[in-house]
């Protein structure tokens, strides 16, 4: 029993101790947590920020726009300035060149990108004749055949002897005018629509699909292909440096760019490409400008 006590008396010692260190301890943390603020000062105070001066800035300037290719030649005749909707395939059409030929003598690389203001030659350099004057007709002055020879007779002895003799005036020889193509029909079907200017630019002619297309006159091949919207699958043919024709809505082309073809020669099929029904839509441009083809296809 006694040492029962004596372990007691000796645990609760120990329990008391550890009771009293830790509320010493406690005692001296909350001290060190509530000190007094201590006024430093020997600390500097901060020396003023000074804005730094604005610096001015620079703005790189933008190169100059390069203008665009052959705006050099805006205005001047056989050039023309791109538009916006332009294509290079209807420039060429509509001046009665082909393509390739504007592009060459354009130097465009690409065909099929051009830009607006840009300025392509559509006539051929060194080329002054950008429009087809019409032919003069001869001036005759004539002496009347029926004359009496006495009045011939009297008017010649009335007449100072050196009085000039009336000559005949020669007539300038005509140029190569639109009879010098003998042109026939591209098709045997029924005329189906006539020329308008606005509404229809050339004749259509009925048919059914693979119909043959035959080239009016002896020409070339300037364009195959359906770049040219409206007119599906395209052939045109140059015939000399004033006409043009397009055969519009093919089923088959036949031939290719840059081919010789003779009148008569079948180039392509008859079909519906870009058209609401089977048809020939044939166009006839003088230096670019449509004209009625029926005007220069004989008659049946």
């Amino acid at each position: 029993m006694g040492i029962f006590m004596s372990r007691l008396n000796r645990l609760v010692g120990w329990g008391l101790c550890a009771a009293v260190a830790a509320l010493m301890l406690a005692g001296c943390s909350s001290k060190s947590l509530n000190r007094a603020p201590v006024e430093d000062r020997q600390t500097k105070p901060a020396s003023p920020v000074v804005a730094a001066p604005p610096v001015a800035s620079t703005v790189a300037e933008a190169p100059p726009a390069k203008p665009p290719q052959g705006s050099e030649n805006a205005g001047k005749p056989g050039y023309y300035t791109v538009k916006p909707g332009d294509t290079l395939i209807r420039i060429a059409l509509d001046n009665g060149q082909s393509m390739q030929d504007v592009a060459r003598w354009s130097h465009v690389e690409n065909p099929n990108r051009i830009e607006v203001g840009q300025v392509l030659r559509v006539v051929p350099p060194g080329s002054t004749d950008v429009v087809v004057k019409p032919v003069a007709r001869p001036v005759v002055v004539a002496t009347p055949a029926s004359a009496p020879a006495s009045a011939a007779s009297a008017a010649s002895a009335a007449a100072p002897a050196s009085a000039p003799v009336p000559a005949t005036v020669a007539a300038p020889k005509p140029a190569a005018v639109d009879g010098d193509i003998n042109w026939i029909w591209p098709s045997g079907g029924v005329v189906l629509a006539g020329f308008d200017e606005v509404k229809n630019k050339g004749v259509d002619i009925g048919g059914a699909v693979g119909d043959p297309v035959l080239a009016a006159a002896d020409g070339r091949v300037v364009y195959v292909g359906a770049g040219l919207r409206g007119y599906g699958n395209l052939i045109i043919l140059k015939h000399d440096n004033v006409f043009l024709t397009a055969y519009a809505h093919n089923q088959t082309l036949l031939v290719k760019e840059d081919q010789s073809v003779l009148k008569g020669q079948k180039i392509a099929e008859m079909g519906n490409s870009d058209a609401d029904r089977v048809k020939l839509h044939f166009e006839v441009r003088r230096q670019g400008k449509p004209v009625d083809p029926i005007k220069y296809l004989p008659a049946r």
